[in-house]
């Protein structure tokens, strides 16, 4: 499991508390609803690679998801965004 901690302005603060009755609550049920979409795309894609390569499916979320990195079906946004920059 991972900690993020993030910083806000005191403005920044004051506009969260008008969209959200509870900050916390707001940004960690948005992480983990975004990580959930990113996880189904991420199965959706190694399904229809392993299906179309006649490759043998990991059991459950987490394996499937390490294993579409294993075949580098995906990759780290960050290493994706550095690979662009790079002349």
């Amino acid at each position: 499991m991972a900690d993020y901690t993030i910083t806000l302005t005191e403005t920044e603060k004051k506009a969260m508390e008008y969209i959200a009755a509870d900050v916390d609550e707001y940004i960690t049920n948005f992480a983990t609803n975004r990580a959930r979409i990113a996880t189904e795309e991420i199965v959706a894609l190694l399904v229809a690679h392993c299906n179309a390569n006649d490759i043998a499916l990991e059991v459950g979320q987490d394996k499937q998801v390490q294993q579409a990195y294993d075949l580098k079906l995906i990759d780290k946004a960050s290493a994706v965004t550095d690979d662009s920059e790079t002349p």
